[in-house]
């Protein structure tokens, strides 16, 4: 009670004065106290309260259900941040949502929404075990607005990204004319460093498709197996919350049965950590391993190109630089040690997998640039279910398109006489922040 009228942003001394005030006026309290509680039944009372924490304490570890502690930074009444290191340590699944900039009455204020933390820590769901497929539930108007008006709301600004697709006809377009409005539809492209193309492009089909792109993603990303006792809300939350779920066969299997909008990568963790000099290159491993479902649920598949990192980032440290460094190398193997492995079978440089956090440097910002090609159908091509020479011929050209987006882009670019950050300054501070910045003529 003493520290709660204690403002944060005072001088040790002068906290140190405030707290002997407050303690000061709760001393004519304690006369009161007494005839409300008599000494003896309070001493009963604290010795209970005592009895009872040790035997909760005591069972902790054999507390089996999943458990999510959201855990204040300023809490001025309880040490949540300290109680949630000691849950986190004990307590065998647990994860901690930490919130450094928020009280004690963390779920009573303004920006916190306990759905939308429970739906970002994968914690929602409607049976005994989580179902990734049939226990998501969708952004809420209002968590698309936090999201890309509220924390992405400069990011976007800065990038101006330019969304392009092709119609059947062949013409290139600018929005999403060109993507069929119904499902199942197969989206596969380039995965570029860390995932920077993912917000965006999540923002352009809620805005104009109205629906979410369900990505499937490396299962660590999913997991609890990275995270700490004061673990922050991150990305991994928003790709949770817009769709994401672990890559399997059987959940690639349950999109396409329910007509869903399916986003893959084939190159996977490899090429999302590509190495310096990689920008824009694929590692897509030989074997056609969607190309048979995507046939049978006669999925059409749109192959797309992405081009800007290089505009927005440059990688300093990259795999090979941190496997040289010991203290580097030990840690890039400790994470990848337990972790569950994908494509084990496969040989090569699309099958290295290993999980790593490239040091990574910004740039001024360029722009981003996405071309989604023309959807191919698979409904119908049943020499794909049984020729194996068809199969590999429909994923080569698949690759082939994606290939040429990139070499589209790359080209064009430079044709943007926005591609400038300055440009679109200049263009946005005439016509609004609001407004489509021009780019080059398809």
């Amino acid at each position: 009670m003493a520290v709660v009228s204690i403002e944060n942003n005072l001088s040790p001394p002068e906290t140190l004065q405030k707290l002997a005030e407050s303690l000061t006026s709760l001393l004519p309290l304690l006369s009161e106290l007494a005839d409300i509680i008599p000494r003896d039944a309070l001493l009963w009372k604290l010795k209970l309260l005592k009895s009872g924490a040790a035997y909760a304490n005591s069972r902790l570890h054999a507390v089996q259900a999943e458990v999510l502690l959201p855990a204040s930074g300023k809490d001025n009444l309880l040490p949540s941040g300290g109680e949630a290191d000691r849950l986190f340590k004990t307590l065998k699944n647990c994860r901690v949502r930490y919130f450094k900039d928020n009280g004690h009455t963390l779920l009573l204020e303004d920006g916190i929404n306990l759905l939308s933390v429970i739906k970002g820590a994968n914690m929602y769901r409607r049976g005994r075990q989580r179902d990734f497929v049939t226990d998501y539930l969708p952004p809420t108007l209002n968590e698309f607005k936090k999201t890309f008006d509220e924390d992405n709301k400069l990011f976007h600004l800065a990038l101006s990204p330019v969304m392009m697709s092709t119609l059947t006809n062949g013409k290139i377009v600018r929005g999403l004319a060109g993507v069929p409005d119904q499902g199942p539809v197969l989206f596969m492209g380039y995965h570029a460093l860390m995932g920077i193309e993912l917000s965006p492009l999540y923002e352009e089909f809620f805005k104009e498709k109205n629906t979410v792109v369900r990505g499937l993603g490396h299962p660590v990303l999913f997991g609890a197996s990275t995270e700490t006792s004061r673990q922050e809300l991150s990305r991994f939350d928003t790709v949770s919350m817009y769709g994401g779920l672990p890559v399997t066969p059987i959940n690639m299997y349950r999109l396409f049965e329910r007509n869903q909008y399916v986003l893959l990568y084939p190159g996977g963790v490899r090429e999302a950590l590509h190495r310096k000099g990689e920008e824009y290159k694929l590692f897509w491993p030989d074997q056609p391993e969607f190309v048979r479902m995507a046939a049978r649920f006669g999925v059409t598949v749109v192959p797309f190109g992405f081009v800007g990192e290089d505009d927005v980032l440059e990688l300093v440290l990259d795999y090979n630089d941190q496997k040289n460094i010991p203290y580097l190398r030990e840690w890039i193997e400790s994470i990848n040690k337990d972790s569950q492995r994908v494509r084990d079978s496969v040989k090569g440089e699309e099958g290295n997998q290993d999980m790593y956090l490239p040091a990574i440097v910004p740039k001024v910002p360029g722009r981003f640039y996405y071309l989604f090609g023309k959807p191919i159908k698979m409904k119908g091509m049943n020499n794909v279910l049984r020729d194996r020479k068809s199969t590999n011929e429909v994923y080569l050209h698949i690759k082939s398109e994606v290939d040429n987006a990139l070499a589209y882009l790359k080209r064009k670019r430079e044709e943007d006489p926005y591609r400038s950050i300055s440009q679109r300054a200049v263009y946005q501070a005439t016509w609004g922040v609001s407004a489509q910045v021009p780019t080059f003529e398809p």
